[in-house]
């Protein structure tokens, strides 16, 4: 009875501690991967020494995700290409069900592009940020979890509130953000390098994500007309551009990245005269009415994430 009783309050817990540790690595096996060592740790301790059981839990997972983030960060010194978090797809239509990772990533928060700026923070800035912006955590709990002192988790706070306040683009309305993708498929299927640029933000910046495994950006990619060309250019290497293929009906399911309108491209086999490619996920960002971010998720181990089923 105390332990299913202990399971049940845990799974009471596990949405928040999902937000909690995706928000914090952007990485959506490491946040379960955190979530379950936290429930191990629970476990294995007397509940006389907990007396709140979801700030117990909440720092034992952000101690967790501290380790996470350290290790992504030494990752990334020998990545290939760029580094993108990792993207959650689900279904264009339909509820998110009893997934809580689905339904977390409804909020403004947890949009792609304001993941794309955290990954710009320190481990310790990104922690001071999350926990005290988004979850009120005294600065005197933060500093214990990072071993700092009270007064340097507000400083580490305050210049991460500065680096996001700045470069977090606004959100766009979902039906501003539908038709953006719509008009940009469009120019896509037309094969016009000049209507696709049209769609496109003057600060439009693409990033791609395959860690190598395919064929993407190796560097981030700035301006319409650039960003634009390279759009066209996958497209002809894959051999989606083909008279009679129809790259939108045949390869692309429209899907929810980060709770706004984005595009699972399916996996195509290799045929003899075009190379073949693993699926991938596009996520955007909207401003103004025109594509302002593009997002490549091309490497596969970066697609837990893909929640259709």
């Amino acid at each position: 009875m105390v332990a299913a009783l202990l399971a049940d309050l845990f799974e009471s817990h596990r949405g928040h501690l999902l937000a909690v540790a995706y928000r914090l690595t952007g990485s959506v096996a490491d946040a379960e991967d955190a979530v379950q060592e936290s429930w191990l740790r629970l476990a294995g301790t007397s509940q006389s020494e907990i007396e709140d059981l979801r700030a117990w839990l909440t720092t034992v997972v952000s101690r967790l995700c501290l380790d996470r983030l350290r290790s992504a960060a030494v990752r990334r010194e020998s990545y290939v290409g760029q580094w993108l978090p990792e993207p959650v797809v689900t279904p264009l239509s339909g509820a998110p069900g009893s997934d809580p990772l689905a339904s977390v990533v409804l909020r403004q928060e947890f949009r792609m592009a304001a993941l794309v700026v955290l990954d710009q923070l320190t481990p310790p800035q990104r922690v001071a940020f999350v926990l005290h912006e988004g979850l009120a955590v005294p600065y005197g709990e933060i500093a214990g979890i990072l071993d700092i002192t009270p007064e340097a988790a507000r400083q580490l706070a305050a210049r991460a509130r500065k680096v996001v306040r700045e470069q977090t683009p606004p959100v766009a309305a979902d039906d501003e953000h539908e038709a953006a993708v719509q008009k940009l498929l469009v120019a896509l299927g037309a094969g016009d390098a000049q209507a696709v640029a049209a769609v496109l933000h003057p600060d439009a910046v693409m990033i791609g994500d395959s860690g190598g495994t395919t064929q993407t950006a190796r560097n981030m990619i700035f301006g319409p007309d650039k960003v634009a060309r390279l759009f066209l250019g996958l497209l002809r290497r894959y051999g989606l551009d083909r008279p009679g293929v129809d790259f939108v009906a045949e390869d692309i399911e429209f899907v929810r990245v980060n709770g706004q309108l984005g595009v699972l491209i399916h996996a195509r086999p290799a045929d003899g005269d075009y190379p073949g490619f693993p699926a991938r996920v596009m996520g955007f960002t909207v401003v103004d009415g025109v594509i302002q971010g593009a997002y490549d998720h091309a490497n596969p181990a970066k697609l837990r994430g893909v929640r259709l089923s």
